[in-house]
């Protein structure tokens, strides 16, 4: 379907998978810019202003180290103020001199000029004082987009449906979808966001919910053949082939899972545990007790990186005890790939640990009896489907490393039970946090000195692409790094290519390189044992889940280890928010202290936790709302007898949920 006349704009759009109106309307916005005009002119430095007036110079644009410098002077009331914009490539085709605009943007005071956030053509008067900004590509603007949303509404009068039952919308005073998209894309007030978001955010709350209590009704009517039941004190051998004791935690938690294993009904679990509580080794507990009932198992991870430190520290296990582990990622070549494939259809493997590849279409098990999904958020919701084509007597352990709050737990899995680790292993782990400016010389010292004692060094920036002079992206720290440190620095992010990515990660996990500088790409289960410092930029940028599972990839041989969060500005709240880190390596009491200080979303954005991949929903601020939908889940199911109004939403997230069954 072409959603624009012009052939680029089509291929932007289907570049961002958008691919009818239906998609371009469901796209909202992340973020408002409150356009009422700035009425003093007094500004202070990094203040944010909005100015009405017009280009008053001719556009200057320059391009030095891959960065393109937008200059030109605005008329206001007769003052004139100089305007620096950083990558805006388009400016000077959209703008010329004399063009009346509309500017958001910050001061710099030690410039003496306004840094351009963003710009609107001619003058917001009689227009609404919100501008809806959008996560777009490059070359496709706000304007375009918007202009496409105006026209997704035509197409669309009268067929956006809601799925929410009527007696559902009238209980909770909510608007029909049409209204609410519209005041979404469109408001006129900070209500109207408001009241557009809450029947968003309800309606994705209640499909979820139903999806999950539909998944876990279907689970509790699967049963298993009887297999010989396991014994703990039996898995003495795998426990004798640790070099270290497990904590009570642990041993509590293996049995847990184990007496789950024994039952008739299949196993569905989650095991959340904080950073390096030791998950991974109750997963082997249980892959090794799995084996002593005469199944497979297999450990699925979301990087290649991550199954390949699984396969390693698997291997250094189970090779003591005579059991047959191989791996599976999609870098392996074709003939080792068959060899894997035959061995584990002929029962020769016992356990198989990997990546999506190990629930490929031809990947078949002899006897399948364990899964087990390492940071299982990042897959989606139902597992229980994906695994449905490779046995159908297969438990199913899931892990997550970001511990969240009991009453949101129960929320996100209540299809779930839930085992938690909530003690360290190595209760003599010490990391020191501190709060300090980017420009603090003991960065610097701390790297050097980690350097000269043979320690490696994590940088994490929050973004990649420079963005402005103050940006901290991999583009401006990285470069920094690079020409301070010659051969001793590797680059990754999300962008890299796959190859480039295993590269720099090989370089850092080998010693090879001294100092990773990263995006957030390294927040999970990278395990480097003489990684002792770590270098947060910005770090108010980051959720304090994040924060501290960043901070979890240091300090894991137990060698005195520290964490610098750079922080420039002086917002108290935000200051409040790191001072909980430096209080604190208690990921459960991390997260509801992160919980406590939320509060209502804010009209900046929607500001994802990272657990699941919801659109609107917040599952930190918007828990009430989740618990809500999740009651009302619960009265639709009640209802499905005797109400026609509910079927219809019923079968829509039954197929959504057939829709989903296997990762090909």
């Amino acid at each position: 379907m072409k959603l624009s006349k012009s052939p680029r704009i089509n291929s932007l759009l289907y570049e961002m998978g958008f691919y009818s109106w239906l998609d371009i309307i469901n796209y909202v916005p992340y973020r408002y810019d409150d356009l009422s005009l700035t009425q003093n002119f007094n500004f202070v430095d990094k203040q944010k202003v909005v100015l009405y007036g017009v280009i008053a110079s001719e556009i200057d644009q320059v391009k030095p180290h891959k960065i393109t410098i937008t200059k030109f002077d605005l008329l206001v009331d007769k003052k004139v103020f100089h305007v620096v914009g950083f990558n805006r490539t388009y400016f000077n085709k959209a703008f010329k001199v004399g063009d009346f605009i509309t500017l958001i943007g910050s001061y710099n005071k030690e410039h003496n000029y306004i840094n351009l956030i963003n710009v609107k053509k001619g003058s917001q008067e009689d227009k609404s004082p919100y501008l809806s900004n959008y996560h777009l590509v490059n070359g496709l603007s706000v304007t375009i987009f918007s202009n496409l949303v105006k026209r997704a509404f035509k197409e669309l009068e009268g067929k956006i449906y809601d799925d929410i039952p009527y007696y559902l919308l009238n209980k909770h005073h909510l608007l029909h979808k049409q209204e609410a998209l519209t005041k979404v894309h469109f408001p006129q007030t900070k209500d109207d966001i408001k009241e557009g978001l809450k029947y968003l955010k309800y309606e994705e709350a209640l499909k979820f919910s139903l999806k999950t209590l539909l998944i876990k009704n279907e689970n509790a009517k699967l049963t298993k053949y009887k297999k010989e039941p396991i014994d703990i004190d039996i898995c003495q051998d795998f426990l004798n082939a640790l070099p270290f004791k497990l904590s009570k935690d642990q041993y509590y938690v293996g049995k847990e899972i184990i007496n789950d294993m024994n039952q008739n009904t299949l196993m569905y679990r989650l095991l959340q545990g904080d950073v390096g509580s030791g998950k991974t080794v109750v997963a082997f507990l249980a892959l090794y007790a799995n084996k002593l009932r005469g199944d497979q198992g297999v450990l699925m991870a979301p990087t290649d990186a991550l199954a390949r430190q699984h396969f390693k520290n698997a291997l250094e296990i189970f090779s003591k005890l005579n059991i047959k582990v191989e791996l599976l990622v999609g870098s392996i070549n074709k003939t080792k790939r068959k060899e894997i494939l035959d061995n584990l259809k002929d029962g020769i493997i016992d356990i198989l640990i990997g990546t999506h590849a190990v629930f490929s279409k031809d990947v078949i098990y002899s006897k399948l009896g364990l899964a087990i999904i390492d940071e299982q958020h990042r897959f989606g919701v139902n597992q229980r489907q994906l695994l449905a084509s490779k046995g159908n007597d297969t438990d199913l352990l899931m892990m997550s490393a970001t511990p969240i709050p009991r009453s949101l737990a129960l929320s996100i899995y209540g299809d779930l039970d839930i085992s938690s680790i909530k003690s360290l292993p190595f209760s003599n782990k010490k990391i020191v946090t501190k709060i300090v400016k980017s420009t603090d010389e003991k960065i610097f010292s701390g790297i050097d000195y980690m350097i000269k004692n043979n320690r490696q060094i994590y940088v994490i920036v929050p973004t990649i692409e420079y963005d402005n002079e103050n940006d901290f992206s991999i583009e401006n720290i990285g470069s920094k790094y690079l020409l301070k440190y010659p051969g001793r620095v590797a680059i990754l992010h999300g962008k890299l290519k796959e190859e480039e990515k295993e590269e720099s990660l090989k370089k850092f996990y080998n010693h090879e390189v001294d100092i990773l500088v990263s995006t957030l790409v390294v927040e999970v289960g990278i395990d480097v044992k003489s990684a002792s410092f770590m270098i947060i930029y910005n770090a108010n940028e980051f959720g304090l889940a994040s924060l501290h599972q960043l901070r979890g990839r240091i300090g894991r041989d137990g060698y005195p280890s520290y964490c610098f969060l750079t922080y420039d500005g002086d917002d108290k709240s935000e200051q409040d928010k790191l001072n909980v880190l430096v209080k604190s390596f208690d990921g459960f009491y991390i997260a509801e202290e992160d919980l406590k200080m939320r509060g209502p979303g804010q009209l900046s954005g929607l500001r994802q936790s990272g657990l699941s991949d919801f659109k609107f929903l917040n599952l930190y601020n918007d828990i009430k709302i989740f618990q809500i939908a999740r009651d009302d889940a619960k009265d639709i199911l009640k209802r499905k007898e005797y109400d026609k109004n509910v079927y219809y939403l019923i079968n829509k997230c039954q197929k959504e949920i057939n829709d989903k069954k296997i990762i090909s």
